[in-house]
Parts: C-alpha cells; structure tokens; sequence
C-alpha cells in the first residue's frame, strides 16, 4: 500500500507499524482531547481509570464510549461490569488524572458516592455520564466498550485537555 494523498508540510509521513509504534503513538497525541476518570464497582471496591478515549456515539438511544486497553490489569474489571460512569475533568483537576493513572483505588479524600447499582460518582466533575454497560466491539488491542447513558450530571468550569503527552486548558477566543 501507498499514500497517494497530497504530501503535508510535515517532514515525516510512514505507514504505521510496530516498529514506530511511539511515532504513530505520539502522531495520535496531537489530536487533543479532553480528559476522563471512568470509574466502576468491584468484588474489592471502587475502581477508576484515566482515559482519553471518550467520545458520545447516539442521542436517541443515549450511548457513549470509551476504550479500555486489553493490556491493562483493570481490563476485566471493566468489561465484566453491569454499569460504569465517566467524569469528564476541570482545568484544575490534573492532580485527579494522575492520581487515577496508576492507582485504581485513589479515592481517598475525594468527593464521591455509591450510586444504587454501586457504580462510584464524583461529586466535582464538570460532566458525569452515569452508563449501563451496552455493548463491547473488538477495537485491536483495545475494547470499544459503548454505555448507555441512565443519567447525567454538570457543573460549570472549563475542560481538561490533553495532547502531546501534556495537560492543557482551554482558552475562548
């Protein structure tokens, strides 16, 4: 295969492959995103998961996504719940990203509750997608897990962003 397409000014254009995989990785990076912990009940407590693989799929029925990795040990915890919620973060919420990054269970001293299913909501996010688990698609090495959204929660505050491995905020011009 080829790319036929016009050349950008862009010094480097390559066909993806495990051997540039980071450039391919850091290629992704510059789309920014905005930033989730999606959390979810398990045998040993809560559990929450950075992610920046959050998108909205339908308004009729209510369904969003996201992507867990295969290679994470939350993997199982995430595909073999009933329900799950997604916290979109503030601008000043980074400490939370990374907090949820490594540690599955950085609840301690944040605001949250159990909601009647046991799906574990953040109090101070500035969107919050309460989902019944719906649909998991093969994705690679991910799973495009698809929640059907049972209720949601705002509050104003500018969004979290992330690109190029940085956290950013927004600015209105």
């Amino acid at each position: 295969m080829s790319y036929e397409g016009p050349i950008m000014s862009a010094p480097d254009v390559f066909e993806p492959t495990p051997d540039n995989a980071r450039a391919f990785r850091d290629a992704l990076g510059r789309f920014a995103t905005g930033v989730t912990v999606v959390t979810t009940a398990t045998d040993r407590g809560p559990m929450g998961f950075t992610a920046n693989s959050f998108a909205s799929v339908s308004l009729e029925p209510p369904l969003v996504l996201w992507c867990p990795a295969k290679s994470s040990s939350r993997f199982g915890d995430y595909t073999n719940g009933r329900s799950f919620a997604i916290h979109v973060l503030g601008q000043d919420q980074a400490r939370l990203a990374n907090d949820f990054v490594n540690e599955p269970d950085a609840f301690d001293g944040l605001d949250w509750y159990e909601a009647e299913d046991g799906t574990p909501l953040f109090n101070d996010c500035i969107a919050r997608f309460h989902c019944a688990s719906h649909a998991y698609h093969e994705g690679g090495d991910h799973v495009i897990a698809v929640g059907r959204v049972l209720y949601v929660a705002t509050r104003p505050g500018a969004p979290l962003l992330f690109a190029s491995g940085c956290y950013g905020s927004f600015t209105q011009g």
